[in-house]
């Protein structure tokens, strides 16, 4: 037995798939079960009524007959007693109730009439006769199967259940209702308008007579669908009391024809006729759980859309079902036509029984022939306008585009006018949902419009980014200025304008970020940041932007993902890229450089890519480009003539670019001050020589190449201040090296020296020495009698055994790391460094008790405020160790829960 919840969903089923039957397909149901019923009906007559009534035929007779009339076809006359009396008994007898029945016996006994009429029933009686209803019975049960055979095909069962599941949610969602009804209140705005401007060239109106533009007005909001039931909750003037049906089923002629004639009343005819669509209203807004079901029901209707548009599975198997009902239709009627005439009242049999019954031949009749004629007619009927329907069918399909819908042709029921076109599987079921009710594919379309999907989005952005939240995540950096970052939103927030102090924007993974003319309200906005986020800008907001925007970094995979008002960004100074932009020839094709011509300020350009060579469309911001900066992530960069014509470049950083000499180009660089290198595969410095004429270079990093050695060239740089050979292979430093006077900051950290020779007392403006790393097992004197400014001392990581005397001298020694060495004792002299109070000092912790204890209260106080010491004990000052404080650890609250 089947329980009652068992059942609910099978009727679900039943009603909801009943959506996509066009008329003929219900008429083609109802006449299969018609069919079913009437066979149905001749297997019940057949069961219990149907049997062959025999007779014995008098042999006498049949001989006389014969001779009289010789034809075959007279034995098949009917001869019973009630219908032709016999020939001995003559005809002026006058009946006599009370006589005994005189007639021609037989001599037969009943149990004999049963067993000739059953011999008689299979021997005489046609196939058809005794079949018919059985074969009718089970060609109506192929119908029926085949009649819905493609709602529960696997292959398309799973595709149809989950569009009508979708159909059904867009229909009850409230977003539909809002959405159509915004459209129609918009088409009504835009039609009033056309009017407007019509009006000046049409003859005023006559105050008896009703306006125009009025009747105009009202009738583009019937067609478009503002006044049905479906937009009535929306209104401003409500034409029911009722609430609105969310089936669009129920818009029928009557009710749009009551709803206009009632507007008509309510609202007289009046010169202003946008004073019915144009009146202020309030639009109804979506709570948070009816906005997150309608954006979930976007993305499963995109998704059910790529799917479904892939494969016209659905098409095809309801072309082959018709083709089927049809080819089976025209196989029926083939062979039941010719048994028509098979069927007969009458029959005569021949048994072999004669020693049985002692007769050879035998009048029957069959009691169901009749019935079982005009049956057979009635079904041949049924089955006719059963395979002309079929053939209509067919011949819509082969003649209409099925696998191509376009909702252009809903323009009077439609108001969304920017609905991509459908195919494939997807288009076909809307074919036959308009079979149904076209204003279903209405509110479907307001999940496929675009525009409604952003105007939804803007609500949720509305509700959810509002002002104050955007305020409570903005920050301040160490500048002063103060920063947002948004991170994976659909789009940018409206609030977001109202942000008038905000100096710093960083969008990250935003699928649809647009800037609109508000942004005129961000009177401080000077530096952007795109990460991965393709943002578009309006054209009214394309000035604000080139006005204001001072710094712009951008990160993405292809050239082709750079938006190319970028590079007409005139008041732009730092322009950083991220991504790929290199291909066989260089640069991406896509990467339109020639417009640089227009970024005439840009003074730092910063690639962080994968190049082959400088590209030669840079020289068209050499004129400006004071400093440029290449990561190029491992690519070996091959040519850097483009270099040439940047004569004004100050700054140059070539990193991970895979150099293994250094550029000749650099020669033309007159006026760079600073030069890095570092990170490539530099093996020799044998160019250092014809550097001599850049004589304003002043910074030269070569760190984390494969240096050997250091050629005597180097004291042709003499205005080098800052030299970093940190992380390389040097073995031994040349006295050439000493001869730079004005250097200030020498780096030598991570290399194999073992002696620091005693030239270095030549350099006596030098601030930072950086030895750690190395294998030096002692420090000349002369380091402490010379270099009297010596501000930062590392020597962490070697060989030490003891520090020299005069250590004291060192008066300006704010840091000394003497950790992971061979110390045994410190110098006593250590006290005399005022410069190390605070945690200046760096080693180990029982070599710093190894100091008298007055010393070492001399160096543990601190000359710090209150705080500060226990956070930068331990922090060097070198550019080469760097120093990361526990709040620069730290992240942000608020951006990490973004992210």
């Amino acid at each position: 037995m089947f329980s009652l919840s068992e059942l609910v969903p099978l009727n679900q089923h039943q009603s909801s798939s009943k959506l996509l039957k066009p008329w003929w397909e219900v008429f083609m149901d109802y006449l299969v079960v018609l069919m079913l019923m009437a066979s149905v009906l001749a297997c019940t007559e057949q069961l219990s009524r149907d049997r062959v009534v025999c007779i014995p035929l008098d042999p006498l007779f049949t001989a006389n007959t014969s001779d009289h009339n010789p034809s075959p076809h007279r034995d098949v006359a009917l001869m019973t007693p009630s219908t032709k009396p016999p020939t001995h008994v003559p005809h002026n007898t006058p009946p006599n109730p009370h006589s005994i029945g005189r007639g021609r016996r037989t001599h037969l006994v009943y149990q004999q009439y049963v067993y000739i009429s059953q011999v008689c029933y299979h021997e005489v009686l046609p196939l058809c006769s005794r079949f018919f209803p059985y074969m009718a019975l089970l060609q109506s049960l192929l119908l029926v199967a085949s009649g819905s055979f493609w709602l529960h095909f696997p292959h398309t069962s799973a595709r149809i259940e989950h569009f009508l599941a979708i159909l059904v949610k867009c229909r009850e969602s409230p977003w539909t209702s809002q959405a159509l009804s915004h459209a129609a209140r918009q088409e009504s705005i835009e039609e009033t308008e056309v009017v407007e401007e019509r009006r000046p060239h049409q003859p005023p109106p006559s105050s008896s007579s009703p306006s125009p533009p009025v009747t105009h007005t009202r009738r583009s909001s019937i067609d478009s669908g503002a006044d049905s039931p479906l937009f009535r909750r929306s209104d401003s003037v409500p034409l029911s009391a009722g609430p609105p049906s969310p089936c669009p089923s129920t818009l029928s002629c009557n009710s749009t024809m009551s709803s206009m004639s009632l507007g008509s009343q309510v609202h007289p005819p009046s010169s202003k006729p946008s004073l019915m669509v144009d009146s202020p209203r309030q639009v109804m807004s979506l709570d948070k759980s009816d906005g997150e079901q309608a954006r979930a029901l976007f993305e499963r209707f995109r998704k059910f859309r790529s799917h479904c548009e892939s494969s016209d599975v659905i098409y095809k198997v309801y072309l082959a079902q018709t083709i089927f009902k049809l080819l089976m239709v025209m196989l029926i009627v083939s062979y039941t036509i010719p048994l028509l005439s098979s069927f007969s009242f009458t029959h005569t049999c021949h048994p072999e029984e004669q020693a049985l019954v002692g007769y050879t031949t035998f009048e029957c009749i069959h009691v169901l022939s009749s019935f079982m004629c005009k049956l057979l007619v009635a079904y041949l009927t049924l089955l006719g306008l059963y395979g002309l329907l079929n053939f209509y069918t067919l011949s819509w399909i082969l003649h209409s585009s099925l696998r191509q819908y376009s909702f252009h042709s809903l323009n009077e029921l439609c108001s969304l006018k920017d609905v991509p076109d459908l195919r494939n599987d997807l288009a076909f079921l809307l074919h036959m949902l308009d079979q149904y009710d076209p204003l279903l594919a209405q509110r479907l379309s307001v999940f496929l419009s675009p525009v409604s999907e952003s105007r939804l989005l803007e609500e949720n952005l509305e509700r959810r980014w509002g002002e104050e939240k955007l305020r409570a995540m903005t920050s301040v950096d160490a500048e002063g200025c103060s920063r947002l970052q948004l991170v994976a939103l659909p789009r940018l927030p409206p609030a977001l304008y109202a942000l008038s102090q905000l100096q710093v924007l960083k969008l990250e993974l935003i699928t649809d970020a647009r800037f609109t003319a508000q942004v005129t309200n961000m009177t401080s906005l000077r530096e952007l940041h795109l990460y991965h986020c393709t943002a578009a800008v309006d054209p009214s907001a394309i000035g604000v932007l080139q006005e204001r925007l001072e710094v712009i970094h951008l990160s993405f995979t292809q050239a082709s993902e750079i938006p190319s008002w970028v590079f007409s960004l005139r008041s732009l100074h730092e322009l950083h890229l991220s991504g790929r932009l290199s291909s066989e020839v260089g640069v991406g094709r896509s990467w339109a450089l020639g417009s640089l011509r227009q970024l005439r300020h840009l003074r730092v350009l910063v690639i962080r890519s994968m190049l082959q060579r400088i590209p030669g469309e840079l020289c068209e911001v050499a004129g400006s480009l004071v400093r440029l900066e290449i990561y190029n992530e491992g690519t070996r960069l091959l040519v850097l003539t483009g270099l040439k014509r940047m004569v004004d470049l100050t700054e140059l950083l070539l990193q991970d670019c895979q150099l293994e000499r250094l550029p000749s180009t650099l020669l033309a660089l007159t006026n760079l001050r600073t030069l890095d290198l570092q990170h490539n595969n530099l093996r020799t410095l044998e160019e250092l020589l014809s550097m001599a004429h850049l004589r304003r270079l002043s910074c030269l990093r070569l760190a984390y190449n494969r240096i050997l050695a250091l050629p005597a060239s180097v004291s042709v740089l003499r205005g080098l201040e800052l030299l970093d050979l940190s992380n390389n292979q040097l073995q031994s430093l040349p006295p050439a090296l000493f001869t730079l006077r004005r250097l200030r900051r020498l780096l030598l950290a991570g290399n194999l020296l073992e002696v620091l020779p005693a030239e270095v007392k030549a350099l006596q403006l030098l601030t930072e020495l950086d030895l750690s790393g190395n294998r030096i097992e002692r420090l000349p004197r002369e380091l402490f009698n010379s270099c009297l400014e010596l501000r930062i001392l590392n020597v962490a990581h070697n060989s030490l055994c003891s520090l020299p005397r005069g250590i004291a001298a060192l008066s300006q020694l704010c840091r000394l790391d003497l950790s992971s060495n061979s110390l045994e004792e410190l110098p006593a002299e250590l006290g005399c460094c005022s410069g190390l109070r605070g945690g200046g000092l760096l080693v180990e912790d029982w070599l710093f008790l190894s100091l008298p204890p007055n010393v070492r209260d001399i160096l543990s106080r601190s000359s710090l405020p209150s705080g500060a010491h226990s956070e930068d004990r331990s922090r060097p000052l070198s550019d080469t160790f760097p120093y990361f404080s526990p709040t620069q650890w730290s992240f942000s609250s608020a951006l990490e829960s973004q992210i």
